[in-house]
C-alpha cells in the first residue's frame, strides 16, 4: 500500500517472515497488537499453530493473522470490513506471497453466519468500546464454529476486565500489558 495514510509498521516477530514489517494504515480505532502481548500469545499458541485453521476476526493490522501464518498456520482467514485497511492487508499477503491467507471484507457477524468451517485458533480483538467479545464468543459457540479443543484469544483494555464467557468457554490464561488485558479460552469437550 503506498505510504499515503501510513501510520507506522508491525513486525513479524518469528517464522518465515520474522522480522518482516506489515504498513498499518491511520483508521481510528485500528490498534495493533504489540510485540509484547503478541510474544506472549504465541507462546501460549506455539503447539497449536503449526497446521491451525485460524480466523482472524476483527483483522485491522493483520499482526496476528500474519504472525500465524508465519508460524505454520495452514490456513488464514481475515475479516476486514473497513476497504481501506482491507487494501492495506492484501498488499501485505501479496509482499509476503502468503498463499495460506484469505482476506474478506465484510463484518465479524455476517461472516459467523456464512462461514462453511470449524476453526482450531480464533483472534477476538475487536475496538475495546464495542463491547463485542461476548457476542462474538457466543456465535462461534452456537454456531459451532470451533472445533474440540479450539482456542480464542481475547483481547480487551484492562479497565474493562475479562468479559463473561459463555457456557462451553474456559478461560486458560490471562495477562496484561499498559492499557491491554489479554486472555485465551479453550473450548470444553461436551459432557
Amino acid at each position: 500500500m503506498a505510504a499515503t495514510g501510513s501510520s507506522g509498521s508491525v513486525r513479524l516477530i518469528a517464522g518465515q517472515w520474522r522480522g518482516r514489517k506489515l504498513p498499518i494504515v491511520d483508521v481510528e480505532g485500528l490498534r495493533p497488537t504489540g510485540d509484547r502481548v503478541k510474544e506472549t500469545l504465541f507462546n501460549w499458541l506455539q503447539t497449536q499453530i503449526p497446521g491451525a485453521r485460524c480466523l482472524d476476526l476483527f483483522a485491522g493490522s493483520g499482526s496476528l493473522g500474519f504472525e500465524a501464518a508465519s508460524r505454520g498456520a495452514a490456513e488464514v482467514i481475515m475479516v476486514e470490513r473497513d476497504p481501506t485497511v482491507v487494501g492495506c492487508l492484501q498488499a501485505s499477503a501479496e509482499r509476503l506471497s502468503a498463499a495460506q491467507v484469505t482476506i474478506l471484507q465484510t463484518d465479524a457477524a455476517t461472516y459467523l453466519q456464512t462461514s462453511p468451517d470449524p476453526f482450531d485458533i480464533v483472534f477476538l480483538d475487536p475496538p475495546f468500546q464495542s463491547a463485542l467479545l461476548v457476542d462474538m464468543c457466543e456465535r462461534l459457540i452456537n454456531n459451532p464454529l470451533l472445533t474440540r479443543g479450539a482456542r480464542i484469544y481475547l483481547e480487551a483494555g484492562r479497565k474493562q476486565g475479562l468479559p463473561p464467557l459463555p457456557v462451553g468457554l474456559e478461560l486458560l490464561k490471562s495477562a496484561d500489558a499498559g492499557d491491554v488485558a489479554y486472555h485465551l479460552a479453550q473450548v470444553m469437550d461436551a459432557k
